[in-house]
């Protein structure tokens, strides 16, 4: 990651939320695809040495992607977003649950609604991203679970896949 990107992750433990500003080097155009492709999710989404793998995606407003991060040893823990908000090129809003293999909601794990917004930042891009939690048990389940871990991780990815896709 280049030092001089912003990245600033805060848990506010008040509201039940995670914010997470993380600036890219690239145009606003190729990170909104980064974030809303499921050829380029693929690609970047798992923290290594896991991997995503969609199973389907209609990212339009009531649509959803269900997909599975893929262990070293093939294991596979699903997982489905389903959109409520669309804006191209400046914010998308919905939920996320882990789900089995076909996309039925796993109720025992927490669900966290996200709101992602993008804008241009000098020569690259912002996305602010926050995620709202029902209780704070609940923030507390998806952080020990390693959740700011595997996102930095997966953040990490992006900045390293973003120069490959530029054409």
């Amino acid at each position: 990651m280049n030092s001089n990107l912003l990245f600033d992750f805060t848990v506010n433990k008040e509201n039940n939320t995670i914010r997470v500003k993380r600036e890219f080097a690239a145009e606003l155009p190729l990170v909104w695809q980064a974030w809303t492709d499921a050829e380029i999710l693929d690609q970047w989404w798992a923290p290594k040495p896991w991997r995503a793998e969609t199973k389907s995606m209609e990212f339009t407003e009531g649509g959803r992607w269900h997909y599975a991060m893929v262990g070293p040893e093939g294991d596979k823990q699903w997982c489905i977003f389903d959109y409520d908000s669309i804006q191209a090129e400046k914010e998308y809003a919905g939920s996320d649950a882990f789900a089995d293999e076909n996309a039925i909601a796993d109720n025992t794990k927490p669900r966290v609604y996200w709101r992602n917004r993008f804008s241009t930042e000098g020569e690259g891009t912002l996305v602010d991203i926050v995620l709202s939690f029902e209780s704070m048990d609940d923030l507390e389940k998806l952080m020990e679970m390693g959740f700011k871990e595997g996102f930095t991780m997966g953040l990490g990815n992006l900045d390293q896949l973003l120069p490959t896709l530029k054409k």
